[in-house]
């Protein structure tokens, strides 16, 4: 397992020698101990992408191209191995880990191809013999900063449009799944040195010392609302561009026209999926009342049935959460709505059998009310809050009462109700009939408090590029340049 920064094409140990424990959340056990990174550190590893940036941006696409199908050829024969390391250091079951590795490859040949085919356009001249053109140039060093949920996944948004469109890339995993990241240095080691480095190290000591590092051109970001706002305003003071991804808190919508056992099963996957711990997750439910009865209690049956426990096991549906905080934080969550007259019809505390790890059980709640934190504020965790109400505009209405515009579901086979809410509902992806579904080609990101930039599809690659028109004129003419002006008549052109 690789434990040490990668920096120049060479792995290396922290200036200070001073490291951190990567904890199993399943377990408590320490799985490795990583590198703290700090300023100096960055420091090293932004020059060596700076310095790798001249010869990278002129590569020709079809060795660019060549490249990032190599990454991902080398992603698949690694799979087993980067998903049992994603499944120790951070609680996702493994098989979800499998999967995760495949998108990852599939991102990075997805960017390989439009990386190579898309860069500028001819647009119509001003005058005769003029030629103008638009280029899309790459910004320079990229920061990009991952959590920990989809660890890989997420940086593949970020990382392979980024390379794709000719810019070298300085990775800052989380503190709490850096080892996976690392392991992705054998994925890249036939770039050229210097074009991708991993640095590893908590957000005040390394993320913040490489978000204001005057080396860095563009900061990628995925993470918390609060962290989001923080980086926006560091990278202002430098006029810094910054991509955002700031989570969300999803509503799904149920209507009284769809075969509920099917809802049902769409709703547990959207809530209960990695343990709520998805930037998409189903987060406020909202639920037609001819059919309430039968979902809610469909829900908690569903809830029930889920299989909990070390998610290294082949029978296993549901992980710990990421930490002991955020545990602790998800519980008090649900505590507070039942203070406040929420009603918890199954789950809401640490599963009694399981004696180790960050567990909590999938949790059905109703009684709820827009006043609600748990209706308002994200969880990330394996909660669904369920609200009735009495058709669609009152959930249309209820699902736009948030600041948060990441993603939204509908379950409908009412075309006009799906497409009433699909256009008024304020959300960067919006799902009908088959939540949390994602497509390489199709863009992903959020509005509002959710962040703002797109990733995936075309629009990925352009956060990643900047334009530059080129004019030319091949007749070259005296008579064009008006200085100095003739004021006896009419300007001629």
């Amino acid at each position: 397992m690789r434990t040490r920064m990668w920096i120049n094409g060479e792995f290396v140990g922290s200036v200070s020698k001073q490291g951190y424990a990567v904890v199993n959340p399943a377990t408590e056990i320490v799985v490795e101990t990583v590198p703290c990174g700090s300023a100096e550190d960055v420091g090293k590893a932004v020059a060596a992408a700076n310095a790798a940036f001249k010869g990278w941006r002129k590569l020709g696409s079809l060795d660019v191209k060549d490249m990032l199908r190599e990454v991902a050829h080398k992603l698949r024969a690694k799979s087993e191995e980067l998903a049992t390391i994603m499944t120790r250091e951070g609680g996702k079951p493994l098989i979800e880990n499998r999967d995760e590795v495949e998108w990852v490859a599939s991102c990075f040949e997805y960017y390989s191809e439009i990386g190579r085919d898309q860069k500028g356009r001819v647009v119509a001249p001003v005058f005769e013999h003029q030629l103008s053109y638009v280029i899309k140039e790459p910004y320079g060093t990229v920061a990009a900063i991952v959590p920990w949920n989809y660890p890989l996944l997420l940086l593949a948004w970020k990382v392979a449009p980024a390379l794709a469109a000719g810019n070298t890339v300085v990775i800052k995993p989380s503190e709490y799944t850096p080892l996976s990241t690392l392991a992705l240095a054998d994925v890249f080691d036939h770039l050229p040195k210097g074009v991708v480095n991993i640095v590893t190290g908590f957000g005040q000591e390394c993320g913040e010392p490489l978000v204001t590092s005057k080396g860095i051109d563009l900061i990628a970001f995925t993470g918390s609302v609060e962290t989001g706002r923080h980086i926006a305003v560091l990278a202002a003071q430098q006029l810094k561009k910054v991509h955002l991804e700031l989570g969300g808190n999803d509503p799904f919508i149920v209507c009284d026209d769809v075969d509920v056992d099917i809802a049902v099963a769409a709703g547990a996957w959207a809530a209960f999926l990695n343990a709520g711990q998805v930037c998409t997750s189903a987060e406020r439910f909202y639920v037609l009342e001819p059919i309430a009865k039968k979902f809610i209690e469909g829900m908690v049956e569903a809830s029930k049935k889920l299989r909990l426990g070390n998610p290294m096991g082949p029978d296993i549906d549901m992980g710990p959460l990421i930490c002991e905080a955020q545990r602790q934080k998800v519980e008090a969550k649900v505590n507070r709505a039942k203070q406040q007259g929420a009603k918890i019809l199954s789950g809401g505390k640490q599963p009694p059998e399981i004696h180790r790890g960050y567990f909590y059980e999938p949790t059905v709640i109703t009684e709820v009310t827009p006043a609600m934190e748990l209706m308002r504020k994200e969880t990330f965790g394996p909660v669904a809050p369920i609200q009735v109400v009495k058709d669609i505009n009152e959930a249309i209405e209820l699902a736009n009462n948030s600041e948060y515009g990441l993603g939204a579901s509908i379950f409908t086979n009412d075309l006009e109700k799906a497409m009433t809410a699909a256009e008024n509902i304020k959300a960067g992806t919006f799902w009908i009939n088959d939540p949390l579904t994602d497509n390489d080609a199709a863009p992903f990101g959020g509005m509002r408090a959710s962040g703002h930039g797109r990733e995936l599809g075309i629009e990925g690659l352009d956060e990643f590029r900047e334009s530059k028109h080129v004019l030319i004129d091949y007749k070259i003419e005296r008579k064009k340049y008006w200085f100095p002006y003739d004021w006896s008549g009419p300007r001629k052109t």
